[in-house]
């Protein structure tokens, strides 16, 4: 006997367990059945499961259990990143804590720390998402330093380099001082802030007396400046291009150069060039030529190619000297706020510095162009559409990829360096030795680069380095390419395009045939999430207090194409309901006898109840189905709630009360067996998003002789079985009983009072239906007697349109007529007296103008709040004058 009440906690431990055990979520148990795969976007090591990892993972465990479900052969590879900075950020500050520097380690030591901590506690996140009932085949996980998934990163590196398409060079790169390492342009955070300008003069060095004024943030910066520039078609400015000035503090003479970087209209119409300090400044740099003089030390510290009054200095103090010398100079010429806006690492949150140092990059370009084609040509679809624009518009304007950071953490980037710098790209060390010698003519030591790569170069490789890359084999052969991808926008660039470049140069096809893009989780205002706001959702905790369901199904019905989600507790709290909804109805199938379908048959129904509930059924089941295969998860959703608790529990249920009260048993007997074959559809199809309360229903009511729920198969209902004519016959029984409630709420009649009622008009087919129907209907809407007439019957009484028919409720010894048109009048009154209020106040202007615009929305919605109120008030005394 099932319990009261649905014990979320106890069925989702025993569900999971007897998942893993029967091995459902293994690929590979289908012979012959087409592939579906999803790869998981592989989490970070380094942290738990917060919500947007929740909406991911639920949305990718709909689509593999419901692929499951129609008997595809489903691998969802699972496994996790090992996330170079972050992991290593976290490693390093427990190491402080305890007054340990990395570097009092040594290298492999403290890689070995980090092994060691993620072993503990790195895959935490692993165990998280099985609370979230995530069903990846669990035997493959894979981690991307894996033994086999480095070995496919140095192949790749390998044949890169011997293509030109990786290459060491000398450019400026995002500097974090914080965590001593270049960090790509997706990793910096630009925030808005009210800087400073400030305006210094710069004499000519063949007429002291002259000044050209620069503006500038960044005062620190003017040491390393090589050029002044000013626009070609600047007229203030042409007697003095190609002339020189003296730069102040440094003394040594700088160009004045004509290039169309300086803009006429901002500030003086002159820039300052520091090549190796601004990106825009390289790029003045090599378009004249000019030299790129790097004043700044790893640790954004002023180094020895200045003054020695200013070695040393820390990058912000050195600005506070350098203004106060221009000052007392006298070549200060004005200060001034400016908004601006400062890039800062995402991950240190120090203010990041563009510095010139030698990386590793690789020609992205030449790799895009494919990537571009292949989704102009819809070889990979985004979902939604107008994500497409946002991969083109990243992909045609991309620079070259820096994929070398200065940490220890990470796959060492596979080139040695000679006595003379010659530089050996190879596999391993040996190949690399065997490289030198053959170099040299004899063997050398040889000493391997000290950074690693950056973390997205191993997870581009992702989709066909976890099945087994480079080595030709089966697992490749079947599962790629994948058929989505579902994750964030905000990794677009960082990881997508990168993967299907990858995939189509090594792989020579698209890593994925769909990229679904799912929307950012805000808090229940619509505002984004953080910890300082105090409004972070954990999913875990959800979890604990409404059940894994709950939560699922929260995700996925507020999961609408192209906005973003708005989620509340109350919201979850509802969902929880509506997991209780489903619970209670498998008890009332459970006490009535309707636990077996086997012997159901839904053609050969007789009664339109049944026969109405079986279509409306294979209408689910389709709708559902579409819903899930078109990323529309959000209406799948709607589907299943409106059904269940709609059409299932709300009528089809309450419908069966009166045959089951009732002396015939014929009908008993078929209603068990639909109530039963219809419950046990409705746990199939909404088993990929609410799977343990389907599962452990399944199970308790219907046995598992075929296994459990999971590895059942999806309805294929035959669209026959919906009969057009027996749904509207039922949604007439619905309509009349739904009028009926609302009239006797209008009306204030006592709640338990049974009424009568007198259909007049009524055609054919309504009185067949009243016959057929009228022990629901005396049931359900709380009625006495139902009679038909021909001819409407002089009296008073409360009255709506059903139809062809008018539906009459004599009031005669039910209410006082007259107290009830006094109490509506006097109700009618209030509204528009209310009504009245709000017009005065929203016709006056000085209100409509000071009032904050929520408060003008407040006062618009209570006017048409009490508008639709004085509709039903004098539709009420309409009646009762009647």
């Amino acid at each position: 006997m099932l319990k009261k009440t649905f014990s979320s906690a106890e069925v989702e431990a025993r569900c999971y367990a007897l998942w893993e055990e029967s091995g459902v979520f293994a690929c590979g148990r289908r012979a012959g059945a087409d592939p579906y795969v999803v790869m998981m976007p592989p989490p970070n090591v380094t942290g738990s499961l917060h919500i947007g990892h929740a909406l991911t993972f639920t949305l990718q465990d709909i689509l593999v259990r419901y692929h499951r479900l129609r008997g595809r052969d489903v691998l969802w590879q699972p496994g996790t990143d090992h996330a170079g900075i972050a992991t290593q950020m976290v490693v390093e500050r427990q190491l402080a804590s305890e007054g340990i520097s990395r570097r009092d380690l040594g290298r492999e030591a403290f890689i070995d720390h980090v092994w060691s901590w993620k072993e503990q506690s790195g895959d935490a996140i692993m165990g998280q998402l099985r609370r979230l009932g995530a069903s990846p085949d669990w035997s493959r996980q894979r981690f991307t330093l894996d033994d086999g998934l480095s070995t496919a990163v140095g192949k790749v590196f390998v044949a890169l380099y011997r293509q030109g398409l990786i290459y060491r060079d000398k450019r400026l790169v995002n500097w974090d001082p914080e965590l001593k390492t270049a960090i790509s342009d997706l990793e910096v955070d630009q925030r808005a802030h009210i800087g400073t300008m400030w305006r210094f003069r710069y004499p000519l060095l063949d007429d002291p007396a002259r000044h050209i004024v620069i503006a500038t943030t960044r005062p620190e910066t003017l040491f390393g400046d090589v050029a002044v520039a000013v626009h070609p078609e600047d007229a203030r400015y042409h007697d003095l291009i190609n002339r020189q000035i003296v730069l102040p503090l440094a003394e040594r003479p700088i160009p004045i150069i004509a290039d169309s970087h300086a803009d006429p209209e901002k500030g003086s119409g002159a820039v300052k060039i520091t090549p190796a300090h601004d990106f825009d400044d390289f790029a003045v740099g090599q378009r004249h030529h000019l030299p790129a003089l790097n004043i700044f030390d790893s640790e954004a510290c002023l180094n020895e190619e200045v003054p020695a009054a200013y070695r040393g200095l820390e990058r912000f103090t050195a600005r506070t000297k350098v203004v106060a010398a221009m000052q007392e100079r006298g070549l200060l010429d004005g200060v001034e706020e400016n908004p601006m806006v400062v890039p800062h690492g995402d991950r240190s949150g120090v203010v990041i510095e563009p510095w010139l140092t030698d990386q590793w990059y690789v020609d992205a370009q030449t790799l895009a162009a494919p990537a571009l084609l292949a989704v102009e040509e819809g070889r990979v679809c985004f979902r939604p559409r107008h994500w497409e624009n946002t991969y083109f518009e990243w992909l045609r304007h991309i620079q070259p990829w820096c994929i070398s950071r200065q940490l220890w953490w990470g796959h060492r980037i596979p080139a040695w360096y000679g006595p003379d710098g010659q530089v050996f790209v190879a596999e391993n060390a040996q190949q690399a030795q065997t490289q030198a010698a053959n170099h040299y003519g004899h063997e050398v030591d040889l000493e391997r680069d000290s950074s690693v790569l950056d973390t997205w170069f191993s997870s581009a490789l992702w989709p066909f380095s976890t099945l087994g890359w480079p080595e030709e084999n089966s697992d490749l052969r079947r599962y790629y390419p994948t058929d989505v991808l579902v994750t964030g926008f905000d990794i677009i660039f960082f990881w997508v395009a990168r993967m299907i470049m990858m995939g189509l140069h090594f792989m020579k096809d698209v890593p994925f045939r769909t990229v679904y893009i799912h929307a950012l989780v805000r808090d229940e205002h619509g505002k984004k999430m953080s910890k300082s706001k105090g409004n972070v959702i954990d999913p875990l905790d959800m979890i604990e207090r409404y059940g894994c369901d709950a939560v699922r199904f929260t995700l996925a019905a507020l999961a609408g194409p192209g906005r973003d989600i708005n989620l509340g507790q109350s919201v979850v709290a509802g969902y929880r309901n509506f997991a209780t909804k489903l619970w209670n109805a498998g008890r009332f199938c459970e006490i009535n006898g309707a636990r077996d379908p086997s012997n159901f048959e839904p053609s050969a129904c007789s009664l339109p109840v049944n026969r109405w509930i079986v279509g409306e059924t294979a209408r689910l089941a389709r709708d559902v189905a579409a819903g899930i295969e078109t990323y529309r998860f959000n209406d799948a959703a709607s589907c299943l709630y409106q059904f269940v608790w709609g059409v299932f529990c709300d009528w089809y249920l309450e419908c069966l009360k009166s045959i089951f009260a009732g002396d015939d048993e014929t009908a008993k007997t078929e209603s068990r067996g639909a109530a039963a074959w219809a419950l046990s559809h409705i746990l199939r199809v909404i088993h990929p998003i609410m799977p343990y309360v389907s599962e452990e229903l399944h199970e308790r009511l219907f046995g598992s002789p075929g296994g459990p729920l999971i590895a059942s198969v999806w309805p294929e209902i035959p669209e026959a079985l919906i009969d057009d004519d027996v749904a509207a016959e039922m949604d007439w029984v619905i309509r009349f009983i739904t009028k009926m409630r609302a009239l006797r709420v209008e009306a204030h009649l006592p709640t338990g009072q049974r009424l009568s009622v007198d259909l007049y008009g009524a055609d054919e087919t309504t009185r067949s239906r009243l016959m057929v129907h009228r022990s629901v209907l005396l049931n359900l809407a709380g009625l006495e007697r139902i009679d038909c007439s021909q001819v409407q019957m002089d009296g008073g009484g409360l009255q709506f349109i059903l139809d062809e028919a008018t539906v009459v409720v004599p009031l005669a010894g039910v209410i006082d007529c007259a107290a009830e048109k006094k109490r509506l009048a006097k109700e009618i009154a209030k509204q528009r007296s209310e009504i009245d209020h709000f017009d005065k106040k929203l016709a006056n202007n000085h209100f409509l103008e000071k009032a904050p615009k929520k408060v003008v929305d407040e006062q618009k919605r209570k006017r048409q709040a009490a508008v639709e109120t004085l509709d039903k008030l004098t539709a009420a005394l309409e009646r009762v004058d009647a």
